[in-house]
């Protein structure tokens, strides 16, 4: 037969829920908050000597797309290939931000067994 818990046993165990839950709760207002800051967030990226640029939020939605158009009288894999660079590199930072945005909202909490 198994010992019942004691009653001292049972409030410690709830008093840590109820600590774990205010951790919950605190850690996701902070991603909230971090992905409101991800949402109003611009990053400008140029390629092809500013002659194309591209303006992405912290999720790495594209927001904007700018081509010189002396830069369109170039071959045309020359501006298709700048464009696919300029969207790469646009993509990694918005990645990169993201990354540190929300490691920052996510700091200082630990869960047990993570």
């Amino acid at each position: 037969m198994t010992p019942s818990p004691s009653v001292t046993t049972l409030g410690l165990l709830m008093a840590g829920v109820g600590k774990l839950l205010k951790q919950a709760q605190k850690m996701q207002r902070g991603i909230a908050e971090a992905q409101q800051q991800l949402s109003a967030e611009r990053l400008e990226i140029s390629h092809g000597g500013g002659a194309i640029r591209v303006t992405v939020d912290g999720h790495g939605l594209v927001h904007g797309l700018s081509i010189d158009p002396d830069f369109l009288k170039e071959e045309k894999t020359v501006v298709e290939q700048a464009l696919v660079l300029a969207l790469q590199e646009a993509s990694a930072k918005a990645r990169a931000l993201h990354e540190a945005t929300m490691s920052k909202a996510t700091a200082g909490f630990s869960l047990p067994g993570m």
